[in-house]
């Protein structure tokens, strides 16, 4: 018998404000892909969340680069360079 292993997800209520035409638009094209409004919303803020973290990876990758031209002008031993 092998190992189960469960996540738990805690989802959290969130009210926004919309027009009512904008909203019942939503309801319709969400209900024609047999999907729902929260499912779509989720999808959206994971990919809006998601696109931050691409934004900052990047900005991560450009810092990094620029130390990558440091020269510490000699190589450090094994001893030196695992000193606290």
């Amino acid at each position: 018998m092998g190992l189960v292993y469960t996540t738990i997800i805690m989802l959290r209520n969130v009210t926004l404000s919309a027009e009512d035409l904008l909203i019942a638009r939503a309801r319709e094209k969400a209900g024609a892909a047999q999907t729902t409004l929260n499912v779509e919303f989720r999808k959206w803020l994971a990919e809006y969340v998601g696109a931050q973290d691409s934004a900052a990876v990047g900005r991560f990758r450009d810092v990094m680069q620029q130390f990558g031209a440091v020269d510490a002008g000699r190589s450090f031993t094994r001893d030196e360079m695992n000193e606290r």
